[in-house]
Order: structure tokens, then C-alpha cells, then sequence
């Protein structure tokens, strides 16, 4: 089994831009999980990240997208960071029979900022990085 990026959308609601993907992964949730909540798994695909204080109300520095904290965090399920200037970011993970999980991904913002094109790419490297070792 692969992964694979099924949908991607782009909504505009008056200056707030709002981007959904959900993304099927090979793995379990709790393999996923530091790849969304780490700063080693998000720096792998992602972002670098300078600081991330694993709890409600944490401080995060995501370099690519800002200072900023963490408001939803519910281990092995969902990581939000909501950074200044950078809007929101959501990664939510489900179960997807076995042995995978669903990734539903929102980032929503404020003027310029990522495309469905740049969290694509991000994806594809999730996808990458996750992929089981071939033997």
C-alpha cells in the first residue's frame, strides 16, 4: 500500500484563504504522529522548526511559516498550530483500516500565502518519508 494525495481544495472567504487535503498514508497513526508533531518529522518534510513545546498552549516556531502556539493538541490525533501572520495550520489523523491512517489537513490565512501546489509537494514528501523500507 502507498500513499496517496486525494483531494486538495481551495476555498476563499473574503481575505481568508482556506486549504484542505486529505492525505492517505501507509502507516499507523502513531507512526504518522511524529511526522506531524515533532520538530525532527516536520523539519524531514515540512518545515524546520526552532521551537515546538509538545502541549495546549506551547510555544512553536515554524521557520516557513512563523512564531506562534499550539492550539488543539490531542496526542496521536491532532496537532494545530495557529502561528502569527500564517493562519492556521490543522493536521488530523484517523485510522484508514489496518495498518494506514487518513491525514485531513487545513491550513487557513490572511492574504498572500501557501499554495494547494506548495502543501502538494509537502505531501509528496510526507508520502516519501513515511514509505516503508524496501527490503
Amino acid at each position: 500500500m502507498s500513499g496517496s494525495i486525494e483531494q486538495g481544495t481551495s476555498q476563499t472567504h473574503g481575505s481568508t484563504h482556506i486549504l484542505h487535503f486529505l492525505v492517505r498514508l501507509p502507516r499507523s497513526m502513531g507512526d504518522v504522529w511524529p511526522a506531524v508533531a515533532t520538530p525532527e518529522g516536520l523539519g524531514e518534510w515540512c518545515t524546520a522548526v526552532d521551537v515546538l513545546e509538545p502541549r495546549l498552549d506551547g510555544e512553536v516556531v515554524l521557520r516557513d511559516l512563523g512564531p506562534g502556539r499550539i492550539t488543539a493538541w490531542d496526542v496521536d490525533r491532532v496537532a494545530e498550530y495557529t502561528v502569527e501572520g500564517g493562519g492556521r495550520v490543522r493536521f488530523h489523523l484517523e485510522r484508514d483500516g489496518e495498518q494506514g491512517s487518513v491525514l485531513r489537513f487545513t491550513h487557513e490565512f490572511q492574504g498572500e500565502g501557501e499554495t494547494e501546489s506548495g502543501w502538494r509537494a509537502r505531501f509528496e514528501r510526507l508520502i516519501d518519508a513515511l514509505a516503508p523500507a524496501q527490503a
